[in-house]
């Protein structure tokens, strides 16, 4: 049940629409399942509940809200008025920067580096820039998410701005990758900016712990398999400690040919989406 204020989101638009629209209360408590257009609301009463509320909650009600029932209505206003969706997770992952860099950016590659992707097809290059979609391993249902997105890197600041062009379940996901060295390695950091549409299955908050989740599950095989990488690059370089060559490439290349092949059997997809 969704609480504003201490009180179910569900009384406070039931009030307003008593208060401002005429609504019968008796019956609205008798068939709470009922729309409001059957419960006698008619454009006008709707345009008054749409102004209460976007005064209240500065939220904007559909035009399609006569066909919904006060808990549906109610349910929408929550989630508009849910704080936007905001994680941060970070891995040492013990390489040099440049590895970590052409590696993590190999996007035509990332069925090899992430657990969760079965298909990443590149759309178009442009610079720095690569637009991609990305289809997901079937989940418990059956169900292959796919979507595109767009990210952009910079390798002077070691910085990636990315963003969903199909946002599917999202108003709108952003993402930051940054990139440190600091002892021990390379710090990668994942910042994701997101907020849920009303239709979405989940709101900000489910969806901040579900990307929480798994982002360290995500960040655990990476590092695992870019410090393997590292590991046969300095195999191949010298005794280990030594300086290990970064044939960089570009932020577009094929990082894994230069690293040899990336040692990545993806394995079945693990938690949701929420990378790009």
């Amino acid at each position: 049940m969704t609480v504003t204020h201490g009180r179910p989101m569900t009384a406070e638009i039931t009030d307003i629409l008593v208060a401002h629209c005429g609504l019968n209360a008796e019956a609205a408590a008798r068939t709470p399942a009922a729309s409001l257009e059957e419960l006698g609301m008619d454009s006008l009463a709707l345009l008054e509940l749409s102004a209460v509320v976007a005064d209240r909650w500065q939220v904007s009600i559909p035009e399609q809200a006569g066909q919904l029932s006060i808990a549906a209505v109610a349910d929408l206003v929550a989630r508009r008025t849910d704080p936007p969706g905001h994680t941060e997770n970070t891995v040492l992952i013990d390489a040099p920067l440049a590895l970590v860099w052409d590696v993590t950016n190999d996007v035509a590659n990332w069925t090899e580096l992430f657990t969760e992707y079965a298909v990443v097809e590149i759309l178009h290059r442009d610079g720095h820039t690569v637009r991609f979609r990305l289809t997901m391993y079937p989940d418990e249902n059956g169900v292959a998410w796919s979507w595109v997105s767009e990210r952009t890197a910079d390798p002077v600041s070691r910085q990636v701005r990315a963003h969903r062009v199909e946002t599917g379940p999202f108003e709108y996901m952003r993402i930051h990758w940054r990139y440190t060295e600091e002892a021990g390695g390379t710090r990668m950091t994942w910042t994701q900016d997101f907020a849920m549409k009303p239709t979405a299955p989940v709101d900000n908050a489910a969806m901040t712990e579900r990307i929480n989740t798994n982002s360290v599950i995500q960040l655990a095989v990476i590092k695992d398999r870019v410090e393997r990488i590292a590991r046969e690059r300095a195999g191949r370089s010298g005794p280990a400690g030594g300086s290990v060559p970064a044939q960089a490439g570009s932020v577009d290349g094929d990082a894994s040919a230069q690293a040899g092949s990336a040692p990545a059997q993806a394995g079945s997809a693990a938690g949701e989406a929420g990378d790009e």
